[in-house]
C-alpha cells in the first residue's frame, strides 16, 4: 500500500505589527541623524569654549576700540580715532620698536638653534635619545617667575655672573635693565632658555616623518650627511619649520611676562621704557590706566594686525627661501 504525501503550500507572512513598523521607522530614523549630526556634536565643545573666552572677547574689544572707553563703564562712540592717535603716540612706537627688537634677538637664533639640535637628536648614533629629549624639554616645564628670577640674578649689575665674566677680561660692568640694547639682549637670552627646546621637538617630530628610504638612496649615492641635510632635509621640513617660524612669531609679537618680571613688575619696561613691549604697554593703557580702555582695545587689534601681517610675510619669505 502506498501512502502519496501532499505538501500543503506555505502561508503568507504576517504583516508586522503597527507597534514593530513603528520601532523600526524610529530606528532609522535615530540611525540617520546620529550619522548625520553627531559629528557636529562631538566639535561642538571647542567651538562654543572658543565662542566664549575666543570669539566674543575679541568682538568686544573690537566694539571698545571704537569708543573712548572707561573700566567705570562710561564710553561714547568715536569711531577710529583711537586708531588715529597710535600714529602720533611715540609710547607706541617705541613699544614697537622693543618688540621687534626682542623679537629679531630672539627667534632666529632661537630657530636656529632648535634647527641644529634637532638633526643631533635625529641622528643613529646618538645615544640615551630619550634621556636628551626630556632633559632639552625641562626649561619650558620650569615656572617663568623661576626662569625670570635665575635670570635676574645673572644680570644683576653689581654681583651678577655675565658682569663678573666680563671683567675678566677687563669690561666695565653693565647696566643690563637700564639701557634698552642690554635689557633686549638679556630678555631674548631669557626666551631663547625657555623655548628652544620646545621648538626643537617640533622640528624632530617633523624630522622623523621624513622618510628613510630617501636618506638610504642619498647615501648609496655617496651624499654627505651636511648634502642629505639641505637636499633632503629642509625640503621635506618645510611645513613644519613654517608652522614653527609662525608659531614663534604669534609668541614674540605677545611677549608680556619675561620683560615684566625681568622689570619686577614694573609695567613701565625700565625708567625710560627701555624695554616695554606692546602687550606690556596695551596692559597699562587697557587696564592700569583705568580712563583709556578703549586705547587699549585699539592697541590689541593694533598687535593682532601686526602679528598676521609678520606671519605673514615670515611665511612667504620661508616658502620662497624653500624654493
Amino acid at each position: 500500500m502506498s501512502l502519496s504525501a501532499t505538501t500543503a503550500p506555505p502561508s503568507p507572512a504576517a504583516p508586522p505589527s503597527p507597534d514593530v513598523s513603528s520601532r523600526r521607522s524610529r530606528g532609522r530614523l535615530l540611525n540617520r541623524l546620529d550619522v548625520k549630526y553627531s559629528p557636529y556634536l562631538y566639535i561642538a565643545p571647542f567651538f562654543l569654549i572658543f565662542g566664549a573666552f575666543g570669539l566674543y572677547p575679541m568682538v568686544r574689544t573690537a566694539w571698545m576700540s571704537l569708543h573712548d572707553w572707561d573700566m567705570i563703564g562710561e564710553h561714547s562712540f568715536i569711531g577710529f580715532d583711537n586708531y588715529t592717535r597710535l600714529f602720533s603716540d611715540e609710547y607706541f612706537w617705541n613699544a614697537l620698536v622693543n618688540t621687534f627688537g626682542i623679537f629679531a634677538l630672539s627667534t632666529i637664533p632661537q630657530l636656529l638653534l632648535a634647527l641644529f639640535l634637532a638633526n643631533l637628536l635625529n641622528r643613529t648614533f646618538l645615544r640615551a635619545k630619550t634621556f636628551f629629549r626630556m632633559a632639552i624639554f625641562m626649561p619650558n616645564v620650569v615656572s617663568v617667575a623661576a626662569v625670570a628670577i635665575v635670570f635676574g640674578m645673572l644680570f644683576q649689575r653689581e654681583f651678577g655672573l655675565f658682569n663678573w665674566l666680563l671683567s675678566l677680561v677687563g669690561v666695565d660692568p653693565v647696566d643690563w635693565d637700564g639701557q634698552r640694547w642690554s635689557s633686549w639682549f638679556a630678555i631674548s637670552s631669557m626666551v631663547n632658555w625657555r623655548w628652544t627646546g620646545y621648538n626643537t621637538l617640533i622640528l624632530l617630530a617633523g624630522m622623523q616623518a621624513i622618510p628613510k628610504d630617501l636618506y638610504e638612496a642619498a647615501a648609496i649615492d655617496g651624499a654627505s650627511p651636511w648634502r642629505q641635510f639641505w637636499q633632503i632635509t629642509l625640503p621635506m621640513l618645510k611645513p613644519t619649520f613654517i608652522f614653527v617660524v609662525i608659531l614663534s612669531t604669534i609668541g614674540g609679537m605677545q611677549l608680556f611676562t619675561e620683560p615684566l618680571l625681568f622689570a619686577n613688575g614694573n609695567i613701565l619696561g625700565g625708567s625710560q621704557r627701555e624695554f616695554q613691549t606692546l602687550a606690556m604697554y596695551m596692559y597699562e593703557m587697557g587696564i592700569v590706566n583705568l580712563n583709556s580702555a578703549g586705547y587699549g582695545a585699539a592697541v590689541a587689534w593694533a598687535i593682532f594686525m601686526i602679528i598676521v601681517l609678520v606671519s605673514l610675510f615670515n611665511f612667504l619669505l620661508v616658502r620662497r627661501s624653500a624654493k
